[in-house]
């Protein structure tokens, strides 16, 4: 079931339903008053192959109510979710068709939302959200990209893509094993940012890919999950609370809080070493000549994690371009980690931002397993699997 909101982004609901019907789903769309200000009820019904109801079919008669007839469903998804509808509903609104059948469903739910950045950021609208993942809803996005208004430039709030959308909502349905049900993995992803002035910083290109594919399985195997990430164009991922940081300051402070109650704790994320001394409030004017920047260490965030790591199974990522496996055992030994998944960037197909990976298993003792080239889901599941074994031994 499809819930179509008043959103600008309606405009691409048709698109992502035929996505939805493409990935086998049976459709049935319900479109809100507002939806109907930017997409037509034909485009729905063309998409879906049927009928669309809307508050008017709502109080038309039927033999069945109509609200609990939408309800009983697989998945419910929310396309173009707007800041009114994520409201409406986390109040247990019901005076319309789309409300109404939202407090009827029984199913998983995901909401994809659309809106600008400020509205998406505004403390209502975040405890509204807040209080439908304590429920147990799904979120995919928003994202960062451009805004339909004119003249806003880009931010955080644009709508996830239709096929990230039919991805998200078939993973809903999917049973894989509740293996790490009652465990509670913190995982962090992505780049660190270190500003220099206002306007520019240090960085890498890690896209973040391989911690939201971790905490992704571990989230879909049962696991309460908290991922932090570094600043990447990735949406958050359903039922994952997910924790958006910037500096490896910052990051070293949410990982922390994060591990406090964890039983695994990955760290994937690309933490820069080091940060500017003395980092300029205003921007610096070019200048002739050569520019001298003073950098300081930034926190170890694995080395404290081993440091207090107790019960935990720890993982790490190493990068290394030669003499890998002896560095990645040296770093699990220094840094208390049960293990390190090394990989080597420089190697074709397992760079920054593909979808790919080729990694090797270190132990502190030196042993060491070589896993072949695969997805990243893939690796996320083998490295998962050597937690639990790490675990149950």
């Amino acid at each position: 079931m499809v819930i179509v909101g008043g959103s600008m982004a309606a405009v691409k609901a048709p698109s992502a339903v035929r996505r939805l019907r493409e990935a086998g789903f049976r459709t049935r769309v319900i479109a809100t008053r507002a939806a109907l200000q930017f997409v037509t009820p034909l485009s729905l019904a063309t998409a879906a192959d049927s009928d669309v109801a809307t508050d008017e079919t709502w109080f038309a008669p039927h033999a069945t109510a109509q609200h609990l007839s939408f309800a009983r469903c697989d998945v419910a998804v929310i396309v173009g979710a707007s800041a009114d509808l994520l409201s409406r509903h986390a109040h247990g609104r019901a005076d319309d068709l789309a409300s109404a059948t939202l407090l009827s469903v029984r199913a998983p739910v995901l909401w994809v939302p659309a809106m600008n950045e400020r509205m998406w950021r505004h403390p209502a609208t975040q405890a509204n959200v807040a209080v439908l993942r304590r429920w147990g809803h799904g979120f995919l996005g928003p994202v960062e990209g451009a805004f339909g208004s004119s003249g806003e430039g880009e931010g955080l709030g644009r709508m996830a893509e239709p096929e990230e959308i039919a991805a998200a909502a078939r993973g809903l349905l999917s049973s894989p094993p509740q293996d790490l049900a009652g465990v509670r993995v913190a995982v962090s992803a992505g780049p660190t940012r270190e500003y220099l002035d206002p306007v520019r910083y240090i960085s890498n290109p890690s896209s973040g890919k391989m911690g939201f594919a971790v905490a992704e399985v571990a989230r879909a195997r049962g696991a309460d999950v908290t991922l932090v990430t570094g600043p990447v164009g990735l949406a958050d991922l359903p039922g994952v609370r997910t924790v958006r940081v910037e500096s490896a300051l910052e990051m070293h402070a949410a990982m922390l809080e994060a591990a406090r109650d964890a039983n695994v704790v990955v760290m994937t994320a690309a933490v820069a070493d080091y940060r500017a001394a003395d980092p300029a409030t205003e921007k610096r004017p070019k200048t002739p000549g050569d520019v001298t920047v003073t950098f300081t260490p930034n926190p170890d965030i694995l080395a404290a994690l081993g440091a207090e790591k107790g019960e935990r199974v720890l993982v790490g990522f190493a990068m290394e371009t030669d003499a890998g496996v002896a560095r990645a055992a040296e770093k699990a030994r220094r840094k208390n980690a049960d293990f390190i998944l090394l990989n080597y960037p420089t190697k074709v197909g397992t760079a920054f931002g593909g979808d790919d990976n080729e990694v090797t298993l270190v132990r502190a003792d030196g042993s060491f397993e070589a896993w072949p080239r695969v997805s990243k889901r893939e690796v996320a599941s083998r490295l998962l699997d050597a937690a639990l074994a790490v675990r149950g031994g």
